[in-house]
């Protein structure tokens, strides 16, 4: 173990393992500071989607960022598999959000139809489609579907093994993994970060927050700022069934083993050790609505998570001027955003700054709060 590192990254979930893999990947020394399994994990709560449509409904720049992510994620599954020979089964022939009944059809073209006029914002395609037209791409929906929106640019992978190949692939590039080193100070001093844990201090000329909501408690220590404002999500499973679903929803999806998730909650509840079977219900008969045929399966598990997520919804990415070589990243879309922080912002890091677009787009300070030592 390097008793001096390049970068030290605060937290092992999807965004840190990431970054981390990205900076292993350029050669560079580095330790990821991690709690351990018994962190409350976003990765539990995901819906392992690499989504597009949607996203940047007041922030055009998001938009952007989110297409440049959703092109790049063939390179980043190409690389992870020539790596660690494990396929993350990344699937990508574009996604569906279906509505129920004329008023949600009309609502959905309205939102289409907002981000289209967004200036400034990217180009991504996304459509309006027919009951008629979306049933020749999925043919098992039912009745009550009333059409829906198409992205082609959408996709989904298995997010469990998206995390173990970059922690492989970490380990390979010989980054150092720690578990259960909670960070719990961090002093800026003499050119170099000390992170304070419980199994002793790692130094480093570095750092980079990716620890989730943790971030909100981590930023100031390092003269940043994380509003976090964090939601329960619930995620239902059902048992294995013949392949059906050849395009991803955004509520429900087929994996590549064969189960379907269906994912369609957001609580202000933070308690993940149970779930809220009211909830889970609705979440079920509204995807039998779409699928009729989803009522003959069984429910093999449910479960609840906690959600990374900023006060407005949008990614945060900051450096600090007042500890210069310390950087946050926050964000609610993990997997999507997975490819431009293994390649984009781990060589921002690298290089010692991030792109002025970038921290210019999702710098904390559009919260209006001043940053920690100033006035």
């Amino acid at each position: 173990m390097h008793k001096d590192y390049d970068v030290a990254v605060v937290g092992g979930g999807l965004l840190g393992s990431a970054i981390a893999w990205g900076l292993g990947r350029l050669g560079k020394t580095v330790a990821v500071l991690d709690e351990g399994d018994i962190a409350k994990r976003a990765s539990r709560a995901n819906f392992a989607l690499v989504w597009v449509q949607s996203k940047g409904l007041g922030m055009p720049a998001y938009t952007g960022w989110t297409v440049r992510a959703s092109e790049a994620w063939g390179r980043l599954a190409a690389e992870l598999k020539d790596q660690t020979g494990l396929d993350v089964a990344l699937q990508q022939n574009g996604g569906f959000h279906l509505t129920l009944g004329e008023d949600e059809f009309a609502q959905r073209g309205q939102l289409v139809t907002r981000m289209h006029n967004q200036v400034g914002a990217a180009d991504y395609r996304m459509e309006m489609l027919s009951a008629s037209a979306v049933k020749k791409m999925l043919p098992l929906i039912g009745p009550e579907v009333s059409g829906g929106s198409f992205c082609p640019l959408d996709g989904h992978v298995n997010s469990l093994r998206t995390f173990r190949a970059f922690h492989t692939g970490m380990k390979l590039f010989g980054v150092d993994y720690l578990p259960e080193r909670p960070v719990t100070a961090i002093v800026s001093e003499g050119g170099e970060f000390r992170l304070a844990t419980p199994q002793g201090e790692i130094r480093a000329a570095k750092v980079v927050l990716a620890a989730g909501n943790a971030n909100q408690n981590l930023a100031p220590m390092v003269g940043l700022d994380a509003p976090m404002e964090p939601t329960r999500g619930q995620i239902v499973v059902t048992e294995r069934t013949v392949p059906f679903l050849p395009h991803p929803l955004t509520t429900v999806r087929q994996t590549d083993e064969g189960t379907v998730m269906i994912g369609d909650s957001r609580e202000e509840q933070l308690d993940d050790r149970a779930v809220n079977h009211a909830v889970s219900a609705v979440m079920a008969d509204r995807a039998q609505r779409m699928f009729p045929h989803l009522a003959r399966l069984n429910v093999i598990r449910t479960w609840a998570g906690i959600r990374v997520m900023t006060q407005d919804g949008f990614p945060i990415y900051d450096q600090s001027e007042s500890a210069p070589g310390a950087f946050v990243a926050c964000c609610h879309s993990g997997v999507t955003l997975a490819s431009n922080h293994a390649f984009d912002v781990a060589r921002m890091v690298a290089d010692g700054a991030l792109a002025p677009e970038l921290v210019g787009a999702f710098s904390a300070r559009r919260f209006g709060a001043p940053r920690a030592g100033q006035h």
